[in-house]
This record gives C-alpha cells, sequence and structure tokens, in this order.
C-alpha cells in the first residue's frame, strides 16, 4: 500500500480525534469558568441529611374519643462555624430560660472526637417545649447558625388508662445498634403499653431532605434539586376496644384500693376496660423536664404503680374455678345436673374436717355454684383425679388439666399488650417433684379443685374463663385494638378466630343458670341490680400475706351477654364485700341507656368509692 493512501485513510481519523478534544476542553472551560454551581459543589464538604420525623399515630377509644394526641416540641441545632461571634447571648439565653454556664456546656464540644464536626449540625437544646420556643422563634434570626428540628411528643386528653396506653421513651444503644431497626439515639419509642406492643405501626416513617453544604456549612441548596429527597409518612391511627368512660369510672371505684378489673366483649374478645391499680396520670410521663423527677417517684412508689396487676399478677383465683371443675365433671359424666353431695359445713376426709361456710344441702350442681359448696368440688374434683384409679392420680389429673388448658389457663393468652404472665397449672410432674417417689393422691392436692394451692391466673385469664362461660363454650383470644383510623388494614387473624370448647354447650347452661342464682340468692347478692340478668360467681382467694382478695366475675344480660367482667380486690376479703357490688356497678353502667347509676343504688356506689383498701407496704 502506497503512502498516499495511508495518508488518505488517516486523516478522518486524526479529524475525529481532534474533535472530541475540543469537545472535551470546552465543556471543561464551561465547568471551570461560565457555570458556578460546579465550582462551588467542587468547594462543597459534603451532603447533609435532615431528618424529617412523622407524626406518630394517634390512638383512640372504640367510639373514637381521643385518647393519645400530639403536640408539638422542639430541637435546637446548630452548626458551629456559623455562629455570630457578637451575638446577644443574654438574649438568647433568656429566650430559652438557661443560663451561660449552660450555653457554654452546650456550644463547645470535644472537637477531636469524630461525634462533633464545626461544620455539622448538632444538638445544642432538647424537648423545648411550643410555648418556650414561640417566644425564642421570633428572634431566631439574630442568632445565626441555630434552626429548630420539630418533633412530636404525647399528650393525653383523658387522665385514664395510662397502663393500657403506655408512654414512648428515648432508645437506648441497644435499639440502636440493631440493624433491623432504624432508629438513632434520641428517638422516641414506645416504651409501654399499646405504644410498645404497635410500635411498628405507629412510628411512620422518616422522611429525609438533602442539602449540598459546602466545607464552612454552608447551605449550596438541595442535592439534585431535591430529587433524592423523601416525605414522611405518618403512623396509622389504632381505634382501641377500650371504652373510656367505662375505664375511667372503673378507676374511680378503685380510688385507694389494690387490685384489677377487666371487662370483655364476649362476643367480640374486646377489652371494654383494663384497669390496674394503684395508677396514674399518664399526663405525668409526657417528655420534658420533670419527666426523669416523676418517673422516679413512681418507681420508688412503695405501691408499685408500674406494675399492671392485670397482666402481670399472678393469684390463685378461688371459687371462680369452681365452674370449670363442675364442667369437667359433668362431661366425663362423674356428676350430672341432679347430683347431690352432702356438705355437714364441711367435708370429712381422713379424720379431718376440710371446712366450709353453712349453706342450703347442694342437692344440685346449680345450687352448688349459688353456694359455692367447698365440700361439693372437693368431691367432684376427687372423682376426676381418682378416674383412672385412687392409686394413680398422674393419669387423672393429666386428663383434668386438659380440659384445664381449653379455658386458656397455664399459657399466655396473646393478648397484644406486653408483660403477660402465663399463670401456673401444676400438673403430675410438678407434685411428683414436690412429693418425691409420687406421694401424692388426690386428697393430697384437694386445695386445687377449689381454685387455691398452686394454681395461679391472671386477672386477664379469669375475664376469658368468664367471657367463655357467657357465650356457652366459645371465645376469642382478648385484644386491645379493633382496628385502624382511614385503614381498612385488618387486625391480627389470631383475634378474629373463634377458639372453642369441648365441652357441651348443655352444660354451659346449666352453670349460667347456678350463677344466675349466685347473684339472686347465692354468695353475690350485694351484685344484684333488679332490671339487669347477672350471671356471676364470688371468690376468696388466699393471701398468705394478709387478708384474703375479693373476687368475683360475672356475665349481663344473662342469656345475650354484651360483657363479661372480673373484679379483684386485694387484701378485701369476701368476694361478696368488695369485688361483686364494684362488677354490679361496672356493669349497670355500661348497660344502662345513659350510662348512668340508678338512684338507688348511689348509696353503693358512694360507699364502694369511700372505702380505703390500700394496705401499707
Amino acid at each position: 500500500m502506497s503512502d498516499a493512501s495511508l495518508t488518505v485513510r488517516r486523516f478522518p481519523i486524526r479529524m475525529f480525534l481532534m474533535a472530541g478534544a475540543l469537545l472535551l476542553i470546552g465543556q471543561a472551560f464551561y465547568i471551570q469558568v461560565i457555570d458556578e454551581t460546579y465550582a462551588k459543589r467542587g468547594t462543597s464538604a459534603g451532603i447533609d441529611k435532615v431528618t424529617i420525623y412523622p407524626s406518630r399515630g394517634l390512638m383512640y377509644d372504640r367510639n373514637e374519643n381521643l385518647l393519645v394526641n400530639n403536640v408539638p416540641m422542639y430541637d435546637l441545632m446548630v452548626v458551629y462555624n456559623q455562629l455570630d461571634p457578637k451575638m446577644d447571648t443574654t438574649k438568647f439565653c433568656n429566650l430559652l430560660g438557661i443560663n451561660k454556664q449552660t450555653f457554654i456546656q452546650n456550644i463547645e464540644k470535644n472537637w477531636r472526637s469524630p461525634r462533633y464536626s464545626k461544620v455539622v449540625p448538632f444538638l445544642f437544646k432538647s424537648k423545648i417545649a411550643s410555648d418556650t420556643f414561640a417566644r425564642f422563634q421570633e428572634s431566631l434570626y439574630e442568632f445565626p447558625g441555630f434552626f429548630p428540628q420539630v418533633r412530636n411528643i404525647r399528650s393525653y386528653p383523658y387522665p385514664n388508662a395510662a397502663h393500657v396506653l403506655g408512654y414512648i421513651r428515648e432508645t437506648n444503644e441497644k435499639e440502636v445498634k440493631d440493624p433491623n431497626l432504624e432508629y438513632r439515639l434520641g428517638d422516641y419509642i414506645g416504651g409501654s403499653g399499646l405504644e410498645k406492643t404497635y410500635e411498628d405501626e405507629l412510628r411512620g416513617k422518616k422522611g429525609a431532605q438533602f442539602i449540598w453544604k459546602d466545607r464552612f456549612g454552608r447551605e449550596l441548596g438541595s442535592y439534585k434539586e431535591g430529587s433524592k429527597d423523601t416525605l414522611p409518612v405518618s403512623g396509622k391511627d389504632l381505634i382501641t376496644t377500650i371504652d373510656i368512660d367505662l375505664q375511667a369510672y372503673g378507676e374511680y371505684l378503685m380510688s385507694n384500693k389494690t387490685g384489677s378489673i377487666v371487662a370483655i366483649q364476649p362476643k367480640t374478645g374486646e377489652i371494654l376496660a383494663m384497669i390496674s391499680m394503684p395508677t396514674f396520670d399518664p399526663n405525668l410521663l409526657i417528655i420534658n423536664s420533670q419527666r426523669g423527677r416523676v418517673y422516679q417517684e413512681l418507681l420508688k412508689n412503695p405501691n408499685l404503680p408500674f406494675f399492671d396487676r392485670t397482666v402481670m399478677a399472678e393469684y390463685p383465683p378461688g371459687s371462680i374455678f369452681k365452674t370449670i371443675v363442675a364442667l369437667a365433671g359433668l362431661q366425663e359424666g362423674l356428676i350430672y345436673p341432679n347430683t347431690s353431695i352432702s356438705c355437714n359445713e364441711g367435708y370429712y376426709y381422713n379424720n379431718r374436717l376440710y371446712g366450709c361456710h353453712n349453706h342450703p344441702h347442694p342437692g344440685s350442681v346449680s345450687t352448688a355454684i349459688a353456694h359455692s359448696c367447698n365440700s361439693y368440688f372437693w368431691q367432684t374434683f376427687r372423682k376426676l383425679i381418682d378416674k383412672i384409679d385412687f392409686y394413680n392420680p398422674q393419669q387423672g389429673l393429666k386428663e383434668f388439666n386438659q380440659y384445664v388448658y381449653q379455658f386458656g389457663l397455664g399459657n399466655e393468652l396473646g393478648i397484644d399488650f406486653p408483660g403477660e404472665e402465663a399463670g401456673n397449672v401444676p400438673t403430675p410432674q410438678y407434685y411428683d417433684k414436690i412429693y418425691k417417689g409420687g406421694g401424692w393422691k388426690s386428697p393430697t392436692i384437694m386445695s386445687y379443685g377449689i381454685g387455691q394451692g398452686e394454681l395461679q391466673m391472671t386477672t386477664v385469664q379469669m375475664a376469658n374463663l368468664v367471657a367463655i362461660l357467657a357465650n356457652r363454650g366459645s371465645y376469642h383470644t382478648p385484644h386491645l385494638v379493633k382496628g385502624y383510623k382511614n385503614d381498612t388494614t385488618q387486625i391480627d387473624e389470631k383475634y378474629r378466630k373463634l377458639n372453642q370448647v369441648f365441652v357441651d354447650r348443655e352444660y354451659f347452661e346449666l352453670i349460667a343458670n347456678g350463677m344466675e342464682r349466685v347473684v339472686t340468692s347465692g354468695t353475690a347478692r350485694s351484685a344484684y341490680v333488679w332490671d339487669i340478668p347477672i350471671a356471676g360467681k364470688t371468690g376468696t382467694a388466699q393471701n398468705p400475706h394478709g387478708e384474703d382478695h375479693s373476687v368475683f366475675f360475672g356475665f349481663a344480660p344473662k342469656d345475650d351477654p354484651e360483657i363479661a367482667i372480673v373484679a379483684f380486690v386485694e387484701n378485701a376479703g369476701w368476694g361478696a364485700s368488695y369485688a361483686a357490688p364494684i362488677a354490679s356497678l361496672m356493669i349497670e353502667r355500661y348497660l344502662s341507656p345513659n350510662d348512668t347509676i340508678r338512684d338507688g343504688r348511689k348509696r353503693l356506689e358512694n360507699q364502694m368509692v369511700g372505702i380505703d383498701l390500700v394496705a401499707e407496704p
């Protein structure tokens, strides 16, 4: 190939390379000389991500009364390099209610630490109340380098249901380091109650704004014109199952008492009221400068106001447990509706009298329930335990416990609430361990048959038991949230599922009839309301540390129940003394057309409120 032809072929290539070089030179000239945007970005120290906090979901009661609200609170941020050395620090401190020493402590940091930079915003002061910030904001322009970050804290229109609603707190280091969580120090998180259980639904999703800044921390504009910015997503608003008027009334009745009340709508498992006493005003724990002191005072209170007795306290249930013994005995064919068992103020066995109170002869299951005959249920329980053989109580107890477990005892129910305890159902293994070598028989454990001894239940379990009796053998797992406001998301399927107890309905009807007689002519006449048919059962729970506990559970109306309730009053003696009248007043208040107590029962209401039963710590 000749030199001339080579030259001709190389010429287009050279021209293409020259054109490309000129284009690159022109682009560089435009970026460096003409377009100042890129010059600014070249001197930039980086991009700041500003977090935009979402509104936390609100909470309503079942009638959509607002229970938990949000109010704004402010964190004051500062960029050190943007401070004006001539700023009026006296005015600044007066507006925020701080002294100059605090100002210096908050502004001067260890600049050698990687935690701080003079060009990156850091927290100067947190938890500034909205009224304080409103005064400060008018003069904010005088203090360059400072800017607010808006947060939301809780407020409570009602001074009730503190345990149920819970509180929020700041995140701890463990939560911040958890890679599955998106928290950082200073964020708020549900610390107890529904705030904790429904944290994922309530917290919402943070938004973010990305800002170009130069090496002096000065803003240059939005990064990529805001295309990477995201808006916050508010948390879901909860519609709780609580009836706040009933909740408040129950707390009023339990004034100066220790104990708990749980009321359930039997058909749905929705909890209408969940009261643990003593309690406190939830507004005491809003996030402000006084919170730490108040929290410590409540924590040190010897009456344990933070201890939620509805799910954490475990008690022997007393005679309310006799309903399960009766149902098991009937289903097993060991007793019949008209089975008569003698009781001469007790049960004699092996030359020992196991005492019972004076009452009419228990000639039927209903009569035995109505008068809470210990002798009747001790002997029925023995029949259940000795079903296989007197010398093989292990198998009899194992089979009896299968009934007990069906009623939700011995395990957590799975309520949508933190801290639930399981209670205790004594097993053959449990007794074998106590009585070495299996040296126990049905008489040894008779106290179990009347709800005493090793049997332990929470108040929520007791309420669920009476809801099962109200439904004649079925229940929904108790829960505190029925849905979300303006959101079609359904609650967890386990709260919508109907659970069945495998005892014939006719036997439940028999127990319900006996429980109605408890109120009309038996041990709980103090719970009688003339126009509301109430079915109930009293109990007296043993207390090794003092006066016995007063227990009552019931449902109403008897044949189409709308409410099932348990009242447990510590150190109050007989179930009929306090628990029964308190529960009946709650039932009357809930079922009355105008949510009122009739004049004829006002005296009882005043009596219950006026009694002080708080035991010395």
